[in-house]
């Protein structure tokens, strides 16, 4: 048996898996690209002796976040058109805005825009829905992070693709190439019911069943879409989506706004994953999913933070606080949705509903190491009297300290150890210059 390589040492490790349990001064013993075993501290000399250490002192250890719904590339789109509610923002500035500029360059500076950011901040996972999703994989395999790749559908022609046969091919293949990139897995990204065929649904779902891959759906986001989907299909989106298939654990419904209690019970009964992206939801004025009382029915809820031109940030630990105070305030009950609960749903929810949880999500033994050392000894986050509470209610991400994914070293000291950040920000700059001549601005910061 091959001798563990690494062990790394910090004040608390919050395993997530069970739920709210911290143990201290132990040991995360890593062999290669997985984790071995969590232990006392005191008692790896003698299981491994002579082990390399990393001492990371007052520094509680977590699972990778696992961003469960973003458009990575949109980074370039940050603070484009704000204030604005959803639909006058796709239709006016967003989209428009994709017509013109989209193509393999902007989404492979968009997407280096978002890792660096999300490496930052302690994220080692994103679920991707964007154009261009090869050069997605390919900027985020260089960089040492852990992706699942939309592959896009819409029954419009994009510069990605122009018709429905051309999406599933193009989509196919970038699967097919994938394969073999152990940190790369895949899952259909249809935009919205209001954008993809009845068609194109059942190729899906049967593609889906055959690739074993999730389908990732905006849906219900807004106040319009059911009485649109009546008028256009003369049924509630939800009917819809059960008649052609879609409606099942397979399915990754992201936002989730508008649901009565009976929806709520249909989407627990068929074990649909719900997506909740609170921050893109507030600032478009969408509405609010209903969290508590998903979770109350045991729907799986993972976090997302959406793209950075609805958030504006792809900060995951900010995503997951603002969760659990929502639930609270929107459903009246303080005891809704506690830390350790939005703890879950930013690590292993997430990677229960992307089809990873065997891999990721918890710092168990046979998992792969994503693993994130975040300071507690900041003013802001002390004293420590419950560890848990302080990471959800009180930690920022500029406390992350390290970050590894399977096993490697990819974030330290304030910089991405595989991305040239100066270049990156070069390039971002770039881009706004050339986006700033269709949505001029009053100055530049």
């Amino acid at each position: 048996m091959p001798v563990p390589s690494l062990a790394l040492l910090a004040r608390w490790i919050v395993p997530v898996e069970p739920e709210n349990v911290v143990l201290e001064d132990h040991a995360l013993v890593v062999q290669g690209d997985s984790i071995v075993e969590l232990l006392p501290q005191r008692q790896l000399d003698s299981r491994h002796p002579g082990i390399q250490r990393e001492e990371l002192g007052n520094c509680v250890l977590i699972p990778g976040l696992v961003n469960c719904h973003t458009h990575s590339a949109m980074a370039l789109m940050r603070g484009l058109a704000d204030d604005l509610p959803l639909i006058r923002w796709l239709e006016d500035h967003i989209w428009p805005t994709e017509q013109r500029w989209v193509g393999p360059e902007f989404v492979r500076a968009g997407t280096e825009l978002a890792v660096a950011e999300m490496l930052a901040g302690g994220t080692t996972c994103f679920n991707d829905n964007y154009f261009f999703p090869d050069v997605t994989a390919a900027t985020a395999s260089r960089a040492g992070m852990r992706a699942v790749i939309g592959l896009p559908v819409i029954s419009l022609p994009t510069a990605w693709a122009e018709t429905e046969d051309e999406y599933f091919a193009r989509g196919l293949q970038v699967h097919q190439d994938l394969v073999s990139d152990p940190l790369m897995t895949t899952a259909f990204a249809p935009h919205a019911p209001y954008t993809v065929s009845d068609s194109a649904f059942a190729r899906m779902v049967e593609l889906a069943e055959e690739m074993d891959v999730p389908i990732h759906l905006h849906l219900l986001e807004a106040k319009g879409e059911i009485e649109g989907s009546r008028e256009r299909y003369g049924k509630h989106p939800l009917d819809r989506l059960a008649a052609l298939g879609v409606l099942g654990p397979r399915l990754l419904a992201v936002h989730m706004t508008q649901l009565e209690p009976v929806d709520m019970d249909r989407v627990a009964r068929a074990g649909v994953h719900v997506l909740h992206c609170p921050a893109s939801n507030l600032k478009l004025a969408s509405g609010i999913c209903p969290v508590a009382e998903l979770d109350r029915r045991g729907v799986n809820i993972a976090i997302g933070t959406d793209g950075a031109a609805s958030n504006n940030t792809l900060d995951m630990f900010a995503e997951m606080r603002l969760a659990a105070l929502l639930a609270k305030g929107f459903s009246g009950d303080p005891e809704a949705i506690p830390a350790a609960r939005a703890l879950s749903m930013a690590t292993l929810n997430g990677a229960r509903a992307l089809g990873l949880e065997d891999s990721i999500g918890s710092l168990r033994a046979g998992k792969q190491a994503d693993v994130v050392a975040v300071k507690l000894d900041r003013m802001e986050t002390l004293p420590v009297h419950h560890v848990v509470s302080q990471l959800v209610y009180a930690c920022s991400r500029h406390q992350v300290h390290k970050v590894w994914i399977a096993g490697q070293n990819v974030y330290q000291a304030g910089s991405c150890v595989r991305l040239d950040q100066a270049a990156v920000a070069s390039r971002a700059r770039e881009w706004a210059r050339r986006l700033r001549h269709d949505h001029p601005v009053e100055s530049q910061p």
